[in-house]
């Protein structure tokens, strides 16, 4: 199976510099389908089972309401899942853009047992869950914060179910490193893909490691790769794996 998971901050593009961010920061409010398509094209060319995307936008007027998830999974022929990453009572699900902006699992199967979870702390709450292909998937997009991060892994520990095939993937903000998040692989038994620890953003000159795919024993990597390509502010990750019977 191939798994590829993308942060595409909602379709706004890549600035390509720190410069550009600065004096791109418009294109947050309003962005072209261009960005959209070109990403479309992207995810058909490599051709994954399971597709998790982060920062993805459900209808706002930034894309002139537009369900991204949709669209894609409309092109390519995808079941999909997605929902608002703020918590269900968050003031933020009632603000413009901000309650369109979500995360979202697409499979090329069924995606079984489809499940949102809101973690106790943080603004960016979300934990989405399914399985599909015999897989667990979790997708989440952690805190800007360091202590709060902290307290969302501990209580992520929580949620991975053991002895069984898991998947965790997304952004999880490790400005610090990727020793952010050993305690809590060491708690659930995970381990990432990424063995070299190379880094995924900003994606015109990664220099730091944010993005994961975090697999349980029962995974076995057959290939990990980090896409070149600046169709957002991330780096894309992908996976090819099969079920270690």
């Amino acid at each position: 199976m191939r798994f590829l998971t993308y942060n595409i901050a909602y379709g706004t593009g890549s600035p390509g510099s720190e410069r550009g961010r600065l004096l791109t920061t418009h294109r947050y409010l309003k962005t072209s389908r261009l960005w959209l398509a070109r990403i479309v094209r992207f995810i058909r060319q490599q051709s994954p089972d399971v597709v998790g995307l982060i920062e993805t936008d459900l209808g706002s007027s930034r894309t002139d309401g537009v369900n991204q998830v949709e669209m894609v999974a409309e092109h390519l022929r995808y079941q999909h899942f997605a929902a608002a990453k703020y918590g269900p009572h968050s003031l933020l699900r009632r603000l413009p853009y901000l309650q369109y902006q979500a995360n979202a699992l697409l499979s090329t199967g069924e995606i079984h047992e489809p499940f949102q979870h809101f973690l106790p702390h943080g603004v960016k709450k979300l934990v989405l869950t399914g399985e599909s292909g015999g897989v667990n998937f979790m997708l989440l997009h952690l805190s800007l914060y360091y202590r709060t991060r902290c307290k969302q892994l501990r209580h992520l520990t929580e949620l991975v179910p053991p002895g069984l095939p898991v998947i965790i993937a997304g952004d999880f903000n490790t400005f610090r490193g990727s020793t952010e998040i050993q305690a809590f692989c060491d708690a659930a038994d995970l381990r990432s893909a990424n063995a070299a620890h190379l880094p995924t953003y900003p994606s015109w000159g990664p220099r730091k490691e944010l993005d994961f795919i975090l697999v349980s024993p029962q995974i076995k990597i057959l290939n990990f790769s980090i896409p070149d390509t600046e169709l957002s502010d991330h780096r894309p990750l992908v996976l090819d794996f099969e079920l270690d019977n």
